[in-house]
């Protein structure tokens, strides 16, 4: 956890840290929010279900935070579900025991304050992808906002990491409608996959395909 202590840090680790297996459920949506995460190895993912629908939020890795919920008291319950998605080790915090460390360590909360702007924008963005109706335009323009916040600019490419879970919970689609979508793209000439990194070839041909696609939505619904 960043600038604490050697010392500090490793009580948290002594006293705090719990480990899981993949496919473990760290806490359910709808039960009592009453801890607060601190993932420091592996990645979890956020499910939220609507009726009997299951979307993913968020794929979380190394030094994210998640149950925030619990601070907001003990009536809440979990907007979500959280799930590993590897082995993973997290901190695990009473929401009062977390609430002292956010009062004693400004650092703690500057980063608690920067990831839920994160997730604020992240929320904007799948709000704004919910009305894009075509799939692949979904896809590729996630992929042009993930290129752009890596730096990439104009006919540059950009390295982004991210895994077609990732890239699903983003565009609000299935893992095998992505991955299809991605196969266009790769045939295309659009991005490059390596493990779980995307290479976005060309920036500006992306950001050009992506307005295709939207002039041609536009004249099917005229």
């Amino acid at each position: 956890m960043g600038s604490f202590e050697d010392s500090q840090r490793l009580h948290l680790l002594e006293s705090y840290r719990r480990n899981f297996t993949a496919g473990e459920v760290i806490f359910r949506q709808d039960e009592p929010a009453t801890s607060v995460f601190v993932l420091q190895e592996g990645h979890v993912r956020l499910v939220k279900r609507v009726r009997l629908v299951e979307r993913n939020l968020v794929v979380l890795g190394p030094g994210d935070l998640f149950g925030e919920t619990a601070l907001l008291g003990p009536r809440e319950g979990c907007p979500s579900t959280a799930v590993t998605l590897t082995e993973c080790a997290v901190l695990c915090f009473e929401a009062a025991r977390f609430d002292s460390l956010v009062t004693s360590h400004s650092e703690l909360a500057l980063r608690l304050m920067r990831q839920l702007v994160r997730r604020l924008r992240e929320a904007e963005d799948q709000v704004e992808n919910m009305l894009i109706r075509d799939k692949q335009s979904r896809v590729v323009n996630a992929l042009v906002k993930a290129g752009k916040l890596q730096g990439g600019q104009d006919t540059q490419s950009v390295r982004v990491k991210m895994t077609p879970v990732e890239l699903s919970s983003r565009v609000g689609l299935d893992v095998d409608t992505v991955k299809r979508a991605v196969h266009e793209l790769r045939k295309g000439d659009y991005l490059k996959v390596y493990d779980d990194q995307l290479v976005i070839s060309d920036m500006d041909a992306l950001q050009k395909l992506f307005e295709l696609i939207g002039m041609k939505e536009d004249l099917q619904r005229a």
